[in-house]
């Protein structure tokens, strides 16, 4: 029961972000599972409980591995374990099948649907901002960043990375040179606002 949940939740993912929410039919979805649509109500009421359920496992799936609990990594970070921490952080969203794919559905669907257009703003921006301006609050509460808003630190750095993100999802065979773009924004942002400087 579990296992045909879960290839439901695969391939639903799979087809979204392909083609785009609307124009995947619960039947189409079924097919590739290999059941028939009235097995598949078993499992989910509608698409959108399936839509549903991809959103909250996949936002459970991301934040496992970039949690709060990061905040006491980056005190007294060294400039070199910066940038792998980040690029590190930059390949998993970037690779990880799931994220990728979950990045994928909602880029499709924002301007074909409003409430689409919210939760990519809210998953990509606002989520992202608030994350590290959480961190950036805390680094200069401990005097380790200048005595910048975190808020404002925070739309300086986000911004660049997501913009990477998007390059390689549209070309992947710019990865490297973004990979590159990437480390030169992490040390020069580290250059400018660090006043403690790690450990080398």
């Amino acid at each position: 029961m579990e296992d045909t949940k879960q290839r439901i939740l695969e391939k639903s993912l799979e087809l979204f972000s392909t083609k785009g929410y609307d124009a995947v039919s619960v039947g189409e979805i079924a097919k590739a599972v290999g059941i028939k649509a009235p097995s598949l109500y078993n499992h989910f009421p509608s698409k959108q409980a399936i839509f549903d359920a991809i959103l909250e496992t996949t936002s459970a799936h991301y934040q496992k591995d970039t949690a709060q609990k990061d905040i006491p990594v980056f005190s007294h970070i060294s400039e070199e374990l910066l940038v792998e921490k980040v690029r590190q952080i930059f390949l998993y969203s970037l690779h990880d099948k799931t994220i990728s794919q979950f990045r994928r559905m909602m880029t499709l669907e924002q301007f074909r649907s409003p409430k689409f257009a919210e939760l990519l703003s809210k998953r990509y921006v606002d989520w992202m901002i608030s994350y590290h301006a959480g961190i950036f609050r805390a680094l200069v509460a401990n005097g380790e960043l200048r005595n910048e808003d975190p808020d404002t630190l925070a739309w300086m750095y986000v911004p660049p990375i997501i913009v990477l993100l998007s390059v390689c999802d549209r070309q992947p065979e710019r990865e490297a040179e973004s990979l590159a773009k990437l480390d030169a924004h992490v040390k020069l942002f580290f250059r400018t606002f660090n006043i403690v400087g790690g450990e080398k």
